[in-house]
């Protein structure tokens, strides 16, 4: 199981933008990992997801066009660039971990996550 941690979060203005980075203790090359965020009270709602194999998966429509996740096997990190932010952006955001190849889950490793906060 690989220990993950989220950082680059913060306060920024509409329109802004973030990078957001999952650190992992261990190598990724045989790991997918994907991006998720979530609010108080709400479900978790998938976003993006990079294979081992470096596909792609879009979970949602929201954030096309705005977000990009990819991925460094060399420092074993896996990123995500938020641009053309908006309020509703405002969320915690996780990263997860699945020991396989897919974006299908089950995604076992979770960081602890990076508060994001759109507003003016």
């Amino acid at each position: 199981q690989l220990q993950l941690v989220e950082s680059g979060g913060g306060l920024v203005q509409p329109g802004g933008s973030l990078r957001l980075s999952c650190a992992a203790s261990g190598f990724l090359d045989y790991y997918s990992i994907g991006w998720f965020r979530q609010a108080p009270g709400k479900e978790r709602e998938g976003l993006l997801c990079i294979s081992s194999s470096g596909g792609i998966t879009n979970y949602v429509d929201s954030v096309k066009g705005r977000f990009t996740i990819s991925r460094d096997n060399a420092k074993n990190t896996v990123y995500l660039q938020m641009n053309s932010l908006k309020p509703e952006d405002t969320y915690v955001y996780y990263c997860a971990a699945e020991s396989g190849s897919t974006c299908a889950g089950p995604f076992d490793s979770w960081g602890q996550g990076t508060q994001v906060t759109v507003s003016s």
